[in-house]
């Protein structure tokens, strides 16, 4: 990443913090997220030993010492996915955002451009560490916590336009935006959901909810990987010790592995478990999609990812197990 697009990036996203708030985007309150966060708690943490650390203490003397390594799911972030007027999506043509450009009679026009195009925005999860951990059951220094900063505004596409709305086409250059079968969220041919990339506001999905679910994988995508062409904050930007805590964390996020991230639907189906995208469901008798879509076009889900950590009893040496 060139200095300039590092002062461009790091002013609009003070821009972001300083004048923008998230209240109008957000369909359920910091409260409706964590609640639904924390019923999600026993089947979403996957709590589990994985190893062991090794410590080495010296005081008149050195001794080695051990602290068990776990590895468990948290809530890192969730994701507002909106359509439409909800989302002030307009066609290419249609620059001055207009409200006679989005409308018709009234209501918000369905024609292909409002069925395709959304924004979204990533933030950090709302449940603090504490009651993350308070409500776990899990104590002693085996359990791993939230790493990201609660409500930051990691990404808002508003602020990444130029490349969100392709009117810098610099997505349309990676080789996965241009070879069918790469980063695909499914199995390709057979079933896929839509591409990861181009990492941009556009979908051909005719299902409302998966398309949610494509852009909702594409922002995880951006902010879990540094240096990419897009104004953001990395959500990778954690300590390896914190709350006397070593951590290791999950590296970029994948679409279709587990162990990189999953998700749960918040709006407008609150679920209780987690998940990949990507489910095949062409030969059943139903969709991922039924019941889930939205009357107002917007969807939000939590990305919740694995972090492994050990509780600190002196100088690392190293670890057995694990990553």
């Amino acid at each position: 990443m060139s200095p300039a697009w590092r002062r461009l990036t790091a002013g609009m996203l003070l821009v972001s913090l300083l004048t923008l708030t998230r209240t109008p985007l957000a369909v359920l309150n910091d409260a409706a997220v964590s609640s639904a966060t924390l019923d999600a708690l026993p089947r979403c943490l996957r709590w589990r030993p994985v190893g062991i650390c090794l410590w080495l203490v010296c005081g008149y003397s050195c001794t080695v010492k051990t602290s068990i390594k776990v590895q468990n799911h948290v809530p890192d972030a969730y994701v507002n996915v909106t359509t439409g007027a909800a989302g002030g999506s307009m066609s290419p043509g249609d620059a001055s955002g207009s409200i006679e450009g989005r409308y018709e009679g009234g209501y918000p026009r369905r024609g292909r451009d409002h069925q395709t195009f959304r924004d979204a925005d990533l933030f950090g999860h709302p449940l603090s560490a504490a009651s993350f951990a308070g409500v776990s059951g899990i104590t002693g220094g085996l359990l791993c916590l939230p790493r990201s900063i609660p409500t930051l505004p990691y990404f808002r596409s508003t602020l990444d336009a130029l490349v969100w709305r392709s009117l810098v086409p610099i997505e349309s250059l990676y080789p996965a935006a241009l070879i069918p079968g790469l980063r695909e969220i499914g199995q390709f041919p057979v079933n896929t959901w839509g591409s990861v990339y181009p990492r941009t506001g556009r979908v051909l999905q005719q299902e409302e909810p998966k398309a949610g679910a494509v852009i909702a994988q594409r922002v995880g995508d951006i902010v879990t990987r540094f240096y990419q062409p897009h104004v953001y904050y990395p959500l990778d930007m954690y300590k390896l010790s914190d709350s006397g805590m070593r951590y290791w964390g999950p590296g970029s996020l994948v679409e279709m592995d587990d162990q990189t991230g999953d998700w749960q639907m918040l709006y407008p189906t609150v679920d209780n478990a987690c998940e990949v995208f990507g489910r095949n469901d062409s030969v059943s008798l139903s969709s991922w999609s039924d019941g889930r879509k939205s009357d107002d076009g917007e969807y939000q889900f939590n990305l919740w990812r694995p972090y492994q950590c050990c509780k600190v009893k002196g100088i690392f040496i190293g670890s057995i197990g694990g990553w």
